[in-house]
């Protein structure tokens, strides 16, 4: 059965490092948000109705892949209600599970993370402390997973028994 499975969290948490070995493990397409926001040419866009138009995009992508039969992992902050509230209507209109992974870290590990530069992101510890004020704490259930800098595998077998996979 087709999944989507939302990684969420803060900026530097890990979350686009476990996405893509989840989504490889699961035999499932990655969307990430950063990437997507280049696709649009929407860098350095971050007014809330550019940030939305990159979750309708990741919405509408995801749609395209449930329609071809085939699991999503969507990883992005989703640090606003109204974020969450694209892809749980997705989920609904699909009739498609959806789950939801926190990805959380150490502040210090996060800082360092931040300091270096990214392949995608554009998010710096200054955004990150503006996301972190900002966080519209998750209303669906949802699984937590801490990251560190040497524990994707235990981060991944969480996960699967998280979500019910034969492949974990």
């Amino acid at each position: 059965m087709v999944k989507i499975i939302i990684v969420f969290g803060l900026p530097g948490s890990g979350k686009s490092f476990f996405a893509e070995a989840l989504s490889r493990r699961l035999a499932a397409v990655h969307i990430n948000s950063d990437q997507v926001r280049t696709a649009l040419s929407a860098r350095g866009k971050y007014a809330l109705e550019d940030k939305l138009g990159v979750y309708q995009a990741m919405a509408e992508q995801s749609n395209d892949i449930l329609l071809e039969g085939k699991s999503v992992v969507v990883d992005a902050t989703f640090y606003l209600r109204v974020m969450v509230n694209v892809f749980t209507g997705l989920a609904k209109k699909r009739s498609c599970p959806i789950f939801f992974i926190k990805i959380v870290a150490e502040e210090g590990l996060i800082k360092e993370r931040l300091s270096k530069p990214r392949k995608d992101s554009e998010a710096d510890y200054d955004v990150y402390l503006k996301i972190k004020m900002q966080f519209e704490e998750m209303q669906e259930p949802y699984f937590t997973v801490r990251s560190e800098n040497s524990n994707i595998d235990d981060m991944i077998k969480l996960a699967l028994q998280h979500i019910g996979s034969p492949h974990g």
